[in-house]
């Protein structure tokens, strides 16, 4: 008679996974991947080293996971925002914005999210990231063109692609680790980075843009944040 495993055993060895995902995640928001050692995620989990493998054949495989659980949050996001009945201008600012935001709560993490060098398996796992970002962007643009709000000219799938690479690439300099210069690198200045927040948005709208929006209507949108 085959071995069938007890809801119990079921319920700890989930239990045991998560505690890995989420020591993993913590050291990375701490350290960068480089810090997330599969000894330190181990004591930080309170598991054998040898309990990792277990659950993740290596550590590229826990790193891709980790990777995922904090970017599907981020699609997550996006896709409500692109579900709300604002304008388009509207949930394409609140989207660029939302997302600068939430990176910049958490540098560290984004940075190893976004740009870090790491392995070539996370980084396959970043195209399917960005790529899933991307989707959210694309579906405001089309309803934004279809308004008649957005350029119709533009391929709906190319925009997407180079508004998502420009907030993300124009996140690189204010997120990295070795930059001390952003005012509000330390967290104590938010006004700093909703000010960065509302320019990285505002330069993506321009780019898709059909008509001049008035700078004035900016201070009426309201980013929501989850």
């Amino acid at each position: 008679m085959a071995y069938r495993k007890t809801e119990r055993v079921e319920a700890r060895l989930a239990d045991n996974r998560n505690r890995i995902l989420q020591a993993a995640r913590l050291l990375v928001s701490e350290g960068g991947w480089s810090e997330a050692q599969v000894s330190h995620v181990a004591s930080s989990a309170e598991v054998a080293t040898g309990s990792v493998y277990r659950y993740f054949p290596s550590k590229a495989d826990l790193f891709v996971e980790v990777l995922s659980m904090v970017s599907q949050r981020e699609v997550d996001v996006l896709q409500a925002i692109a579900d709300s009945e604002d304008t388009p201008y509207q949930n394409l600012h609140v989207a660029v914005a939302t997302f600068v935001e939430r990176a910049m709560r958490n540098r560290r993490l984004a940075y190893a999210m976004i740009a870090e060098p790491c392995e070539r398996e996370i980084d396959a796992a970043r195209l399917v990231y960005r790529h899933a970002i991307s989707q959210q962007i694309m579906r405001i643009v089309k309803v934004g063109q279809e308004r008649g709000d957005f350029r119709a000219e533009l391929d709906p799938s190319i925009a997407a692609t180079v508004i998502v690479g420009g907030f993300m690439e124009s996140l690189i300099g204010p997120l990295s680790p070795l930059n001390a210069d952003f005012e509000g690198a330390d967290g104590k200045d938010p006004e700093a980075v909703h000010d960065l927040a509302g320019q990285i948005a505002d330069v993506c709208c321009a780019a898709v843009t059909a008509y001049p929006q008035k700078v004035s209507s900016l201070s009426t949108i309201t980013r929501r944040q989850a």
